[in-house]
């Protein structure tokens, strides 16, 4: 943790539930120029735990409201997915920059509308897309810049936990005012990955279904993508998974990249482990690493077959850079220009997620307005 300055920017932190603890409380913490001043949480439990994480110095507030005259410099929304749109609006309204948790809305109409209200304010509106900066996709977007793979034909991307009973709460309720389900949770990672790394999408197609005895929202979904480059993506977002296929699997007119297992920064951070404390932060070991060529058959079955191919190369994986959000949050409200996520991208995410709903349920491709 940073020692706090006077020149630090203050920060309120709406939630301490999982994404409030585990990822934006310990980020904002370990951020150069960032101080978390308050927290809004009601339970005395979460105060306990925050307390305890970040020091008696903390302070509390039990309603979002009570943070928009605390003179704070930004507010993060890290609250339950219907909460997004009305906190974000108020707080901006108040002349607060805001970060957002994804997805920003549950439309995105909704989106735009606080990326206009934002625009016209002044103020800074970004929207925390952690995955950007998993050890795996800063990996991938280096070999693509380097052209290792030729013109990339397919990417296919997973999510897949193996969760055979459901946890319940608001995540997995079927009320569509929830926004839950795994097409705007997960999926919000992969399909916005996909559109940094090939651009806009024209046309959607998805499958989602509910395939666990008491579930109420999508627990096994899958998105097509046909990017107006002519790449497709094939994304999966599933808690059904007995067997995990690879994290990401890339086809070019060159090579292909296959990479299995997930970036450690979300287990590190659950584990209490904390960026910039000495430890080494967001590295893998080498027998994780992907690989890269045009393998032939598999020498053998099972792991052995998934780390070595003829004709394929390992790829020393990136590190991992969770913390460079905030960062560059930081620099944007000292500084000014575009945060490193913005409204307009979360958007346009959004419109593949409505597409991808709309889709399933009617069993056909939709078209996406460019």
């Amino acid at each position: 943790m940073n020692a706090r300055t006077d020149t630090d920017l203050r920060v309120g932190l709406v939630g301490y539930g999982l994404a409030g603890s585990v990822f934006h409380a310990p980020l904002i913490a370990a951020t150069e120029g960032l101080t978390l001043d308050t927290v809004v949480t009601s339970s005395p439990e979460r105060r306990a735990q925050a307390r305890a994480e970040h020091g008696d110095g903390l302070r509390f507030a039990a309603s979002p409201d009570e943070l928009l005259d605390a003179g704070l410099d930004l507010i993060v929304i890290a609250s339950p997915n219907k909460t997004h749109v009305p906190i974000a609006t108020a707080a901006l309204k108040a002349g607060i920059p805001v970060v957002v948790d994804k997805p920003l809305a549950g439309t995105a109409a909704e989106a735009r509308e606080l990326a206009a209200l934002a625009q016209e304010r002044g103020l800074l509106l970004s929207v925390f897309q952690n995955r950007r900066w998993d050890n795996d996709f800063l990996t991938l977007r280096s070999l693509l810049a380097a052209g290792e793979l030729g013109e990339v034909q397919r990417f296919e991307s997973r999510f897949e936990r193996w969760r055979p009973q459901p946890k319940g709460g608001w995540r997995e309720s079927g009320d569509p005012a929830e926004i839950g389900g795994l097409l705007y949770d997960l999926g919000s990672h992969l399909v916005d990955q996909a559109l940094v790394l090939f651009g806009p999408a024209l046309r959607v197609y998805a499958e989602a279904d509910v395939r666990r005895p008491g579930a109420q929202a999508d627990d096994d979904t899958f998105i097509a993508i046909t990017h107006a480059g002519g790449v497709r993506s094939h994304l999966y977002v599933s808690a059904t998974t007995a067997q995990l296929g690879p994290r990401f699997r890339v086809l070019g007119s060159a090579a292909g990249y296959v990479k299995y297992g997930l970036d450690p920064q979300e287990s590190a951070l659950r584990e209490g482990l904390r960026p910039g404390t000495g430890e080494p932060w967001g590295l893998e070991p080498e027998e994780m690493w992907g690989r890269v060529g045009s393998g032939g058959p598999a020498r053998a079955f099972g792991a052995e077959s998934r780390q070595g191919r003829d004709g394929e190369r390992p790829v020393p994986t990136l590190r991992g850079d969770y913390p460079a959000y905030y960062t560059a949050i930081a620099t944007a409200l000292r500084e000014g220009g575009e945060p490193p996520v913005t409204a307009q991208e979360a958007a346009a995410a959004l419109d593949v997620l409505e597409a991808a709903r709309r889709s399933a349920r009617e069993g056909v491709t939709v078209e996406v307005a460019l």
